[in-house]
């Protein structure tokens, strides 16, 4: 059981939610950008929220199932005729084309029982800066084939509720992707906050930033107002998914799942991490505006997207009979 890649699209890897304990090495976790969007799709094809699947950018691939496989696409909305965030049985010997992301910009193409990928230090994501994991530590190729794990999607189909044809007439929440622009991402004060002039800090939170171009899954370049700072160097220190840097030139980056674990340039700010799956559904070009919170804030929203994530995942697994 396997499906070929027709073609590749922009950006295709294979991705689940990381390789963890390993930053003292200079190891971040990686993983999906977005991690919501991949526990909703797994949890749409019967898996457990971990599951690796495939992480599509902007962009999407052409891909052949060979056999009869469940699969769910949860994310951005791509163009195409392919449902999304719902449950599917692609038929064996058809194909499934993504077009081009309209709203949001990552999805998840989830498939019954996952793929068969060798984990490398408790994981099968793609790490592209080192070169290893998921496909031989590469995005997606015209001609791979990726093999499944399992051949369990007709009996998990077979246990859907109100079923559609080879779909369903129910769909999981698009929890994660921007309703319009700019997005408001909450932030508290970076280590380094304290070290930028008023200006500066009024700026940071004043500007409507946009994604640049050369955003990447390391960090995100926000185009905007260059923010000032005396000394824009200090001893490196530890950096973590969703902390703001201010390089030489004022252009905050915004550090995203393959970041560095140490940076040497100040911390104006933290992205709360529940916003940070939503950051990454912005393509090159998309615009948000931080706002300030506090911790207990950052607390607060954190259990609220847990709390919606979860009743989202139980109300998959009601649709399976669990």
């Amino acid at each position: 059981m396997s499906l070929r890649v027709l073609r590749p699209g922009l950006l295709t890897t294979v991705q689940d939610r990381g390789r963890h304990g390993h930053q003292h090495l200079g190891l971040s976790p990686g993983g999906a950008m977005d991690t919501v969007a991949l526990a909703l799709a797994n949890a749409l094809v019967g898996n457990p929220p971990g599951v690796a699947a495939l992480e599509i950018t902007v962009i999407g691939p052409e891909l052949l199932f060979e056999e009869d496989t469940l699969v769910a696409l949860c994310g951005a909305e791509f163009l195409g005729g392919f449902p999304h965030n719902r449950p599917a049985l692609a038929r064996a010997g058809s194909k499934l084309s993504v077009g081009r992301a309209v709203r949001g910009a990552r999805a998840y193409l989830a498939v019954a029982g996952g793929f068969w990928i060798e984990p490398v230090l408790g994981s099968c994501s793609t790490y592209l800066p080192g070169a290893f994991g998921g496909l031989d530590g590469r995005a997606l190729r015209h001609g791979d084939v990726l093999p499944l794990a399992e051949n369990c999607s007709k009996e998990r189909f077979a246990a859907l509720k109100r079923k559609n044809g080879l779909s369903v007439r129910w769909s999981a929440p698009p929890l994660t992707l921007p309703d319009r622009e700019p997005i408001v991402v909450h932030a508290i004060e970076g280590q380094h906050f304290a070290s930028f002039d008023a200006t500066a800090q009024r700026a940071f939170f004043d500007t409507v930033w946009r994604v640049a171009p050369e955003s990447n899954r390391m960090g995100f370049r926000l185009d905007g107002a260059p923010l000032v700072r005396a000394d824009s160097e200090i001893l490196s220190g530890p950096t973590c998914l969703g902390s703001v840097q201010v390089p030489p030139s004022g252009a905050p980056i915004a550090l995203m799942a393959d970041h560095q674990t140490t940076g040497g340039y100040p911390r104006i700010a933290e992205i709360v991490a529940a916003d940070v799956p939503r950051v990454a559904q912005l393509a090159p070009g998309a615009t948000l505006h931080f706002a300030l919170c506090s911790l207990q804030t950052a607390r607060e929203l954190r259990l609220d997207a847990k709390l919606r994530l979860d009743a989202a995942l139980r109300s998959i697994a009601w649709e399976y009979g669990a």
